[in-house]
Order: structure tokens, then sequence, then C-alpha cells
């Protein structure tokens, strides 16, 4: 008999968390194991099946079987035929805007097996059936809302769902001779569609819905997320169809749980992070959900987008699960002895969302982690376990005995135990002290502590503050503007009040904004309300890199007139392809292309700007090439007081646009990682930061680890180029 393992228990003071050890049994008995016994093993990733089509170019996902000519024939159809009702109803509800608002619900059906068909990613044959049913789920729903109604959307629809699936299992039952029969369902499935405001696209997420809430009354009630893991044939139809089933890893009473498609695999970062806030967004409009009774969850790929959302945004949940999942680029990928050959902006980058850079800031909401005892992944918990321990924090892991890449039966009841305390308290939004680590304005918020600006984006930045009857203790490091926002019940100002920022001490409103000028903190105006002449700054949402723009709406502006060289231009028409189609592949969208001739003002005021070409090509970059920081002439490209040849390199960069500062401009680039979409999902970072000088000679497959090239770095936190870069 081996000793039970020991797991560590928070026992909740207010908003502080202070442990208690206690053991919990397990009722099995196993072999003490050896060290050998207990090598991590990282699951592998399994090979597609052998019927699949070649993958040279390393798609994901990957091109899947051969779908016959007459099947494609009659899949083709049908999904034309599903479109053409779509586009009827668009007509035929204009006037019922709350009907055509469920649109996407139907929409989800017709994409899914469109671009199965135009992307050639069906898995099996098997998915031809599968293919079938969603097309004929569709036009039941456009039928449906055509005659004015919504049954997926109201009690009484899913009701009678719930009655007719519990009739089928118990018919089931008995004619297979099982007993006892089915229980009643807890949960029912519906599977929604919401027009993302990144690309216009629809996207599909899945949700279930509680039988408490479709029989009882319409009180807010708790969601859990739980987001998925790897699976590089989990397009939509697997997607959609997984999703139809009443099941989830956790399903607690009378709680919502959204499952976010994420935008395939990409840990639900980028656009797949927008795609959970997005989820969200859509479900509350029509469900009861309780924003302070949210908790994050999710298992190995799932887990480590659980830990990243839960770092970086931790006062929006009431507890944080993950299981398994990596916490950082460079360990989970044992990098420690190559990072000579990985460009240092790279690097810089991982601290976007890494956790392990800033796990200090998971004491502003309540985490309990799992990992099986075998499991590879275990390692990435024992490393934010090891830096909250030095932080002072000690970490509630559940482990569960002798076990891989999964769940332990019984360790699996102590997490749901421990995650549904925390959540059904809901979420403290008064804590005395709060605490936040950054290295970028992205995430720059913890409860009534927000970074404005930073003294130099991608160096760790920190505040610590604490609130009570005397005012509010701030101590920062690499912050150069924060505002605080205490909750009047700590400080007990109804006026001013003291506060003492890095030993100096103001008397400030309770909501106050400051800024350190010369060494020294003052009084000043909350980012949102400088004057709109303000000099340019790096803001939350608005500092960069590259990748940041495609995390927001964008529209891909494409040159129209003749470029400075036949080279820029064979280059910036393939750059714009690759970027369409990587989009399109990667995170399952559709990328809106306008000519440079046809944007408008409200495109200017609504998007980011994403312009291909060179200030004579593109019409709309020739308008403000003059107020861009890099320079592009016919034979030179000038940053600061460097010159590059204009016949053999382009510059790509992102810059507020000067038209609209609210909104970025980004020169000649998609998002930066194409090439890593089939790798690991911790290689899915940005690859290049604010600007850089490209090789014109070096194509985008083969621009990896710096080759390709030329010069790149960060502007400074005032958008200007550094003098050392």
């Amino acid at each position: 008999m081996r000793t039970p393992p020991t797991i560590q228990v928070p026992i909740l003071f207010g908003a502080r968390c202070w442990f208690a050890i206690i053991s919990l049994s397990l009722a099995f008995s196993f072999n003490a194991a050896t060290a050998a016994e207990k090598k991590a093993a990282v699951p592998a990733k399994k090979a597609p099946p052998a019927n699949f089509q070649p993958n040279p170019k390393k798609l994901n996902p990957p091109p899947g079987v051969v779908v016959p000519a007459a099947v494609k024939a009659e899949l083709t159809a049908g999904a034309a035929a599903l479109g053409k009702e779509i586009e009827t109803l668009r007509v035929s509800l204009a006037s019922k805007p709350a009907l055509l608002a469920l649109l996407p619900d139907v929409q989800i059906y017709h994409n899914a097996v469109r671009y199965a068909l135009e992307d050639d990613i069906f898995t099996s044959t098997n998915q031809f059936n599968s293919a079938r049913a969603l097309l004929k789920a569709g036009s039941e729903r456009a039928k449906q809302l055509a005659a004015g109604n919504a049954p997926w959307n109201t009690k009484a629809g899913l009701l009678a769902l719930k009655s007719q699936m519990e009739a089928a299992a118990a018919a089931d039952a008995a004619a297979k001779k099982k007993a006892p029969a089915p229980a009643p369902l807890t949960h029912l499935a519906v599977v929604r569609g919401y027009v993302s405001k990144i690309d216009g696209s629809v996207q599909p997420y899945g949700l279930k819905v509680p039988v408490t809430y479709l029989t009882g009354d319409d009180k807010p009630r708790r969601l859990d997320f739980w987001l998925h893991g790897r699976g590089d044939t989990l397009y939509e139809i697997a997607f959609i169809e997984g999703q139809q089933r009443p099941t989830s890893q956790f399903l607690a009473d009378d709680t919502f749980v959204l499952e976010p498609y994420g935008r395939f695999m990409n840990a639900f970062k980028f656009a797949g992070e927008t795609d959970v806030w997005e989820g969200l967004e859509h479900a509350t409009e029509h469900y009861p959900i309780d924003p302070n009774k949210l908790a994050m969850r999710g298992f190995s790929m799932g887990g480590a987008g659980a830990w990243h959302l839960g770092a970086h945004h931790p006062d929006k949940f009431a507890s944080v699960n993950p299981g398994a999942g990596f916490v950082d680029v460079k360990n989970y990928q044992k990098l420690a002895d190559k990072l000579a050959t990985i460009p240092w902006w790279e690097q810089k980058l991982w601290n976007l969302y890494d956790p392990l850079a800033s796990p200090i800031n998971l004491i502003n909401t309540t985490l309990v982690a799992y990992s099986g005892e075998e499991d590879g992944q275990k390692a990435a918990a024992d490393l934010m376990e090891a830096a909250l321990l030095k932080e002072g924090v000690k970490m509630t892991h559940i482990i569960g005995p002798k076990t891989g890449h999964s769940y332990e039966k019984e360790a699996k009841v102590v997490v749901a135990k421990l995650v549904d305390e925390a959540t059904n308290k809901g979420i403290s939004h008064q804590p005395k002290k709060v605490t936040l680590v950054t290295h970028s304005l992205k995430f720059n918020r913890a409860h009534w502590v927000q970074a404005d600006t930073l003294e130099k984006h991608w160096e760790p930045a920190r505040i610590e503050a604490e609130a009570g009857p005397s005012g509010v203790q701030v101590t920062t490091k690499g912050v150069a503007g924060l505002t605080l926002s205490p909750p009047q019940s700590l400080t007990r100002a109804e006026g001013e009040q003291s506060v003492v920022i890095d030993g100096q001490r103001l008397q400030t409103p309770r909501f106050v904004s400051l800024v350190k000028d010369g060494g020294r903190w003052r009084i000043g105006r909350s980012s949102k309300l400088e004057p709109v002449n303000a000099p340019l700054a790096k803001l939350h949402n608005l500092q960069g890199p590259i990748d940041d723009a495609f995390m927001d709406s964008f529209v891909m502006v494409r040159p129209t007139r003749p470029s400075f060289n036949a080279a820029a231009k064979k280059w910036a028409k393939s750059e714009l392809e690759e970027a369409a189609f990587h989009w399109r592949r990667y995170f399952r969208g559709e990328p809106r292309i306008k000519d440079d001739t046809a944007i408008t003002d409200d495109d200017i005021k609504s998007n980011n700007l994403v312009l291909w070409g060179d200030p004579v090509s593109n019409a709309f970059l020739r308008r403000i090439a003059d107020r861009l920081p890099i320079k592009w002439e016919a034979n030179q490209i000038k940053v600061g007081d460097k010159s590059y040849d204009a016949t053999k390199h382009a510059p790509t960069f992102i810059f507020p646009n000067p038209l609209n500062p609210s909104r970025y401009v980004v020169i000649n680039s998609g998002f930066t990682f194409p090439q890593y979409a089939g790798a690991s999902n911790s290689f899915q970072t940005p690859k290049l930061p604010d600007w850089a000088i490209l090789d014109l000679s070096v194509p985008l497959a083969e621009r990896v680890l710096g080759k390709g090239v030329v010069a790149a770095g960060f502007f400074d936190e005032r958008w200007q180029l550094k003098k050392n870069e």
C-alpha cells in the first residue's frame, strides 16, 4: 500500500487564501512505483488515419479522406439549398430583428458542411452521414424560423426535446433489456451561433442548459466554461456533432456549461480568446447568466487555456480549474539550451500568454489545479506551484494517483467539490489586497487596480495595492500610470482618501488615476479621458504586437495599382493570399477583403485595417505614409537612421491608424505564426514584434526562427522607434 496523496486545500478568509493540509484517502490500493515507472508520459500525437490524403504542407486541420464524386455532388447541392434558405430568411426576416438575430443558429450548420467540402477535411466516411444530419438540422431550424418559431431558444422547446430524448433512451434500454433505465437528464444540449466582430464569420458554441432552469424561474445562474482539448480533426462538423450530446466533463447542479469552439486549435489564445468572450456575451443575451458565478475550466489544451485566461483575467472568475495543460513555452518545449537559436523578440513575446510569467495574479480568484500523477503535463502545474510558493502562496493541486493524462475518478470528485464551493460563493469584488503582474497592457486589470501605462512593454510590471480605513498603500514596479477604484466599504472614504504610492503620500479622490512624472507620482487623467490631440501612447488594446490587430474587427485592404517594383508587387500578392488562406484554415473564419479604393469612413472608424502593398500600389497606405514611423520609397526603406534596399525587402509593422488612432493599421502581415499552426499549441506565439524588415526572397513557409527577418523591434511607449533597434 502506498500512502494516500497529500493535497493542499485552501481555507478562504475574505479575499486571501490560507491553507490547511489534509489527506484524501482513495479507495483502492496499488504497488509502490519506481522512479522509472513515474516517468512523465506526454500523450503521443495520434497519426492521421491511413486513408487520409497526403499533407505535405502540414495543414491543420489536415486534408481528410477522398470524398466520392457522387457524395460530394449530393452534399454540395444540400449545402447550396440550405444557403438559399438562409438568404431567403435574411430578406423575409428583415422587419423582424428578434428572429433575424437567430439566423446564425442556422448558419452554423451550413458553414460546417460548406467548410468541410471546400477545405476537403472530412475525417472519415462516417462523417458523410454526419454532414447529411447537420444539413437536415439546419433546414429544420430554417423552416421553424420562417414560421416565426425558434424552439431551441425557448424553455418549452427544450423541454419537449428532453421528453423525446428520455423516451428514446428508455425505449432503447427496454429493447436491449438494460436495467436500470437511464436516469432523467439534468441538462439539455443546444448548439448556438453568433456573428463574430473579428471577421463577420459565424462561430458555433455548445451550451448545456440545466433542466432546473427550464422548469424553474429566471434567476441568474452560475456558468462554467469548459475548454476542449487538442484534436486536429475537430473541425466544425465534429465539434457540432459532439456538442449535440447532453454531456460534459463536469455538469454541476443548476449550472449552465458553455463550451467554446475557440476557433479550432489555438489553446484559446488570440481570436480563440475573443471567441470565449463573444460566446459568453451571446449566451448572456439569451439566458440568465450570473456574471459573479463564472468558473473557468478545461483539460489538456483546454487546461492551458484555463491557466492563461485565469492568470490574465482573474477578476472575471469565481474559480479557475485547469486540468493539465502547459503554462510556458521554454520549459514545456525544453528550450533552455536552445535560446541562442530563437530570436530575442520571440522570447520576449512568450510573456504575452505564459501564465508562468504572472502566476501571482491567480490569488485574485480561487485556483484549483488538477494533474494525473503520471502525466507529463503535471510538470507545468508543478512549475506554477513552485512559482506561487516563492510568493508565499500554497496552490491547491489535486493529484490523481497512478493516473496519466486523464481525470482519476476519486480525485475528480474532490475537484468538483472545491470548484462548486468557490464558484457558488461568487466572485469577491472587494478584496482588501490586489496584486497585478503583467508584461503588456493587453492584460492590465485585476479588481479595483488597473495599469494604464507601462515604463517598458515586455518587461515585468507589478502593482500591489492594499486598501484600509486609513487609505490605500501601493507599491509599483515598471508602471508609469495606473487607476485605483477601491470599494468604499474598504476605505470608508466619502471624499478624499490618502494614497501612499512607492512611499509618496497623496490626497486623492476614491476613484483616481495616477501618473509618474520625473520619478514622482501625481494625479493625472485617465487614459480614456485624454484629449484627442494627446501624444500617441501604448494603451490597453492599443499596445501591439502585430498579432493584436487580429483579436478585434479587421479588414484586409488589397492594392489596386502598380507597385514600386515587380518583386514587391509579386510578394505582396502572395502574402495577402497566404494570410487569407491561413486565417480561414486555422482560425475558421473568412477575412473581409476590400480594394484600397473602397475603404469608407465607417471602415476607418470601426476596423483595424491590414494594408497590403506599398505607398504606390495601395491608395490608403499612400494617404497615411508620411505619418508612419517607417518610410518606404522606391529605392529604399528607412527605419530611423538605417536604410534597406526596397527591391529586396519589405516592411511589416503595426501602428495606430493616423486617421483613427483608436484603431490599428497593419502593413503587410497576417497573423505571424501560420508556420506553427499545426505544431504544439505552445509554439503558437507571436513570431514578429511591432515592426520588421523582411527579405523578399524568403517565402512565408521558411520564415521561422528569424530566417528572412533582416531587422525587427518594438516601438517605445510613445509608438516611436527606439534608437537601439
